[in-house]
């Protein structure tokens, strides 16, 4: 990899000097087991698969009272029961031999899940939000509360600050990223212009701001699909150089052909329908030399499993994809993939972290940065 890929590595390391992050996977499978343990608790006991024949998963949908849109999601969670050893499923596609978790058991994952979050410096707000997600399957399957509630309790941000913000792997990720910048910005020969996709709470943006402090600007643009979160951004950030734009990644972007030194993309690239058609229209945006920084998860981890799949029904039921995901109910792509539909779109990937046998690498959570 380049010289950037090592300068990014140290500056993702040196935010969080001091962690020991050797038990990071051995904290993930614990924090995914408890989850996977929650969710078939939940299927055992309001659920006929408690009886130990074997049922389609429209049939689970109904006994759990699921509404239209998010009825998609029994399958997929008994799909990821199955992958874990907690439920079989026949030549026909139906379910069996769920396993129902004991008090005990579910009692020991809770103990496992607090030592987790303590080795991945995760904050209590993100234990508190996985427990309470659990505890809410009824009413979010039932589409009487959104995931906004979850992240949002109260309307007070703390929560979502402890998930894309307040952890180890994100403090590694944005720090590595503020270094990319810091590259960008020194090679500059211009006021930088700068464009930042789905923002949302600013969790990247927060990082990359003091890069730019005294640095010629032309524009920071901060958009997101959400009025939301353009006035929370408005009220957070305060630098002359921000403009702020709704945006939706799934129609068109912004028409600046060859004009932007960076476009950002920190955990929501994976929305837009078709991953390598967004790519295609971003490095049209960029300068000769530009960048696209893209901060992405390459795996869905079952304690993603009581929210995300919330986030991303339709109307319809699952997301529409159009790319290597139709057809599934994949969220993310892999590693290589993503590194594929760069490259296929004329960007030639520079950094991608965190590097292989990095024990991070077991939260899957990466940056990738690509030039034009």
């Amino acid at each position: 990899m380049s010289p950037l890929n090592d300068r990014a590595d140290r500056a993702g390391h040196a935010a969080i000097a001091g962690s020991d992050t050797c038990g990071a996977a051995e904290a993930i499978h614990d924090l995914d087991r408890l989850v996977l343990l929650g969710i078939a608790a939940d299927l055992h006991r309001r659920t006929r698969l408690r009886d130990g024949a074997a049922h389609e998963p429209g049939v689970v949908a109904d006994d759990l009272g699921a509404a239209r849109r998010h009825r998609w999601i029994a399958g997929h969670w008994l799909a990821a029961l199955r992958a874990a050893g907690l439920a079989s499923r026949d030549a026909a596609g139906r379910y069996h031999g769920l396993h129902g978790p004991r008090r005990a058991e579910l009692a020991a994952a809770r103990t496992r899940m607090e030592a987790a979050r303590l080795a991945l410096g995760y904050p209590a707000e993100l234990a508190e939000l996985m427990l309470r997600s659990l505890r809410l399957l009824p009413a979010l399957l039932r589409d009487e509360i959104g995931v906004q509630a979850l992240l949002y309790p109260d309307g007070e941000p703390a929560t979502a600050e402890a998930v894309y913000r307040d952890n180890l792997i994100n403090r590694y990720l944005n720090a590595a990223a503020a270094e990319v910048l810091r590259d960008q910005a020194e090679r500059a020969t211009r006021p930088l212009r700068i464009l930042e996709l789905g923002a949302g709470i600013g969790a990247t943006t927060a990082d990359l701001l003091p890069v730019l402090a005294a640095r010629p600007v032309e524009f920071y643009l901060f958009t997101d699909l959400s009025p939301f979160f353009l006035d929370t951004a408005r009220r957070r950030f305060d630098s002359g150089f921000l403009r702020y734009a709704l945006l939706d990644i799934a129609r068109d972007l912004p028409h600046q052909p060859k004009e932007l030194d960076l476009v950002v993309a920190a955990t929501m690239a994976h929305n837009a329908p078709h991953v390598g058609r967004l790519l295609d229209q971003v490095a049209a945006l960029l300068a000769p030399g530009g960048r696209v920084l893209l901060i992405e998860t390459v795996r869905e981890h079952p304690q993603s499993l009581t929210s995300m799949p919330f986030a991303l029904s339709t109307e319809d039921g699952p997301p529409r994809r159009l790319d290597g995901r139709a057809g599934t109910t994949r969220t993310y792509l892999s590693r290589e993939e993503w590194r594929g539909s760069l490259e296929a779109g004329g960007l030639r990937v520079e950094v991608d972290l965190p590097r292989a046998g990095d024990p991070l690498a077991a939260l899957s959570q990466r940056l990738f940065v690509a030039t034009r």
